[in-house]
């Protein structure tokens, strides 16, 4: 991997990032709080949402490290294997899930119970060479009951949701440890894992063929508005697809590049509303994901499955979606917020839509910013600071997003029911390419204070209301953040600490023997006195986050109507914008015909 190396001296670095443009007074350094060496080639980095363990993915492996002593505590090794993706989740008191993929493209399921690791689930086996199966993402639901596995093999990707038998699992561990404490039982006490059952398997949506959307008539007739809105997806796709093949002017003749699968972005989802999947809540254990919302590369639209098994007798037949959630602009990012009530969209044409899953309609549609460049990340912001005007009903509804720009830009947007819009631009497009952002997580531990890593390797705290930065987090003299275009961190919400991996500095002359070992740096903002007023504390879990939910389905059709009425002067603003713009771009295209005629 590469690592993007800073000129001059460490000291000369820390004067300058330490110095504000605005108003010159010198931005406080946050110091290292401690530092451990990190196994040979860590690729990756997670913690428990407890905050007591570290997972890491190394070239020979995972192992799992004790977050306050930074003490291993256990290791799985294999020669051949470079962990290059890890994920962490509490399953039970003291036994815990991680989800690995390699540098192969296999994706794992492991288990970190009582000091040992257990191997139970190879996720993608490749059984025909010719028929290899790639795993491109791997994600555990919290908890660990479900895992969503997005899978390529020969230029087609699909994706697949696993159901984890948490219980048999459990059960099964406890036996292995008495096995392993008494080690004169007899054989039959061999331990083998139950086996994981995939719930669904998801496609891109594909139209029937021969069915014409040029038709005004045929598509009022159409009875499936599902197939209709996929159906215009599929069609914009393969427009798509078509323009950007290059041209071979000397053959005459198009000539087709590689044709590139479309990725999907899936999220879980957890009860909410009297919307579908909650029925099936009822019947199972509360804070269980229900569904997984999904979007394809090129589509406009939201998709929404259900976690339920496919009848039996129709294992082949592909699941059509529960929900569909439309939408004018193609999709470009995503984010999901903490209690998965609300689902933010980031679209072309720099459009941000908020859908709002107990309403079943948009909370929001905001316009960000004509004159950057499109939405590269989003995510939300879970605590931020109360105004006095606030009523209970408005800020109940409102929420508040993060916005990357590919160009480097950052805004903010505050947005709700019943409540004017608000965009603020954090940072102008970067001008350097090293000071594009790599990082931009809000920190949930501390209010409206948001982590940033840019390319160049500068790491800070910025406040994301008053647009300034709180502090830089400054490495050791001898060491660099390490691959700062992708850095290798985790924070620690309970314990309040950020890791990160940092390199030997190739221009630092002195370095001790095995010096050129990478490090695992501690941050522990707690104890920093700038840091204590932005602390806030967190609920345990994301799922047990209170969310506002109806008894009845009168209840819900009461809340969005009276949404509806505290939105009425923000809509009828947003309906005046549109026909001014309308009018103005007729005005336009008529006079382009004026002129064309005239000439």
């Amino acid at each position: 991997m590469s690592m993007y190396t800073r000129e001059g001296t460490q000291d000369a670095y820390m004067g300058a990032a330490c110095k504000t443009e605005t108003s010159g007074k010198e931005t406080p350094s946050l110091e290292l709080s401690d530092a451990t060496q990190l196994p040979e080639s860590t690729n990756c980095l997670a913690c428990s949402e407890d905050g007591r363990y570290l997972s890491l993915g190394h070239s020979q492996g995972l192992s799992v490290w004790c977050a306050s002593s930074l003490i291993c505590a256990a290791e799985w090794l294999q020669d051949t294997m470079e962990i290059t993706s890890i994920q962490m989740t509490r399953m039970a008191e003291r036994a815990y899930l991680l989800g690995t993929v390699d540098d192969m493209g296999v994706a794992r399921v492991f288990a970190y119970h009582r000091e040992g690791i257990h191997l139970f689930s190879v996720i993608n086996i490749m059984e025909n060479i010719n028929k290899r199966s790639i795993c491109l993402t791997f994600e555990l639901s919290e908890g660990g009951d479900y895992g969503a596995a997005s899978i390529s093999c020969n230029s087609i990707v699909w994706l697949e949701v696993y159901h984890f038998p948490s219980e048999a699992w459990l059960k099964e561990l406890d036996k292995r440890e008495r096995e392993n404490q008494e080690p004169n039982l007899s054989g039959d006490l061999d331990v083998k894992w139950s086996p994981v059952a995939m719930v669904i398997k998801i496609k891109p949506p594909k139209f029937p063929a021969g069915t014409a959307l040029d038709d005004p008539l045929k598509v009022l007739q159409m009875t499936d508005f599902f197939t209709h809105c996929l159906a215009l997806d599929v069609d914009t796709s393969s427009s798509r697809q078509w323009e950007e093949q290059s041209f071979d002017t000397s053959a005459g003749k198009p000539k087709e590049t590689d044709e590139s699968p479309r990725r999907c972005t899936q999220h879980f989802l957890l009860p909410c509303g009297q919307f579908p999947g909650d029925s099936k809540a009822k019947s199972q254990p509360a804070g269980l994901p229900v569904a997984v919302c999904v979007w394809w590369g090129g589509s406009h639209h939201l998709l929404q499955y259900l976690l339920q098994k496919a009848p039996k007798n129709k294992p082949d037949v592909e699941p059509m979606p529960d929900v569909l959630w439309p939408n004018a602009k193609e999709i470009l990012c995503s984010a999901v917020s903490r209690c998965t009530r609300y689902i933010a969209l980031g679209l072309d044409d720099a459009l941000a839509c908020v859908w709002d899953r107990q309403s079943g309609s948009p909370l929001s549609v905001v316009f960000v910013s004509a004159a950057d460049s499109a939405f590269f990340r989003m995510q939300f912001v879970d605590y931020w600071p109360e105004s006095p005007d606030d009523s209970q009903t408005f800020t109940a509804a409102k929420v508040y997003l993060l916005v990357l720009c590919k160009s480097g830009a950052m805004y903010t947007v505050t947005t709700g029911r019943g409540a004017q819009s608000c965009t603020v631009q954090l940072s102008e497009r970067s001008k350097d390419s090293g000071d594009l952002p790599t990082v931009t997580a809000s920190v949930p531990f501390l209010q409206s204070l948001s982590l940033v890593v840019q390319r160049n390797g500068k790491m800070f705290l910025q406040d994301v209301i008053n647009k300034t930065t709180v502090c830089f987090l400054i490495p050791p003299t001898t060491h660099l953040i390490a691959t700062p275009c992708n850095p290798v961190y985790a924070l620690n919400s309970k314990q309040q600490t950020l890791y990160i991996k940092g390199d030997q500095n190739p221009s630092c002359s002195t370095s001790s023997e095995g010096g050129s070992q990478s490090q695992l740096f501690i941050f522990r903002f707690g104890e920093a006195d700038i840091i204590k007023q932005y602390v806030v504390s967190l609920p345990d879990s994301a799922r047990q986050q209170n969310t506002l939910s109806c008894v009845n389905l009168e209840e819900t059709c009461n809340l969005y109507l009276h949404q509806r009425a505290l939105s009425m002067e923000e809509r009828n603003k947003a309906i005046t914008q549109t026909w001014k713009q309308l009018h103005e771009t007729a005005v336009m295209v008529q006079q382009r015909h004026s002129r064309a005629a005239a000439s």
